[in-house]
């Protein structure tokens, strides 16, 4: 039997997961991290992208736009801006988000709050990542 651990996904507005697991892989804003069972204590900061959790059962999939990860002897937190089931996302929504930043800022109007463009770029970005991930996962089962 694999070791696991307590995993907890919350954002401001829900909590998306609880569940015992045997890893999670997160994100963060300088690089990806796997967190297994005994992993040293941890608090770091996470990009918009995808969460993965790895349980007896099988994988599950979520999308958080930034936030924290907490890691403590016996849980894991991500405590998120926004999270969601990766199966959730739309992908119509994200790739339109996508284009409309990549317009807003090759227009440079004297308006344009370039930083802003640019986030919601990088969202949409990790959105469509995360989409793809989940339909590669997909593909490699049938």
């Amino acid at each position: 039997m694999t070791k696991t651990i307590q995993c907890e996904i919350v954002s401001a507005e829900s909590s998306v997961y609880s569940g015992s697991v045997e890893q999670v892989v997160a994100a963060g804003i300088m690089g990806d991290l796997g967190i297994l069972a005994g992993h040293t204590p941890l608090l770091t900061e996470l990009a918009p992208g995808p969460v993965r959790v790895l349980t007896e059962q099988g994988e599950e999939h979520f999308y958080v736009s930034g936030g924290f990860i907490e890691v403590q002897p016996d849980k894991v937190i991500v405590l998120a801006d926004a999270a969601v089931r990766a199966a959730d996302l739309d992908e119509a929504a994200a790739e339109e988000a996508r284009q409309q930043a990549l317009k807003d800022m090759h227009e440079k109007s004297a308006e344009l709050d370039y930083s802003r463009a640019t986030a919601e770029l990088a969202e949409a970005m990790a959105q469509l990542r995360t989409i793809n991930q989940l339909r590669r996962k997909a593909r490699s089962k049938s």
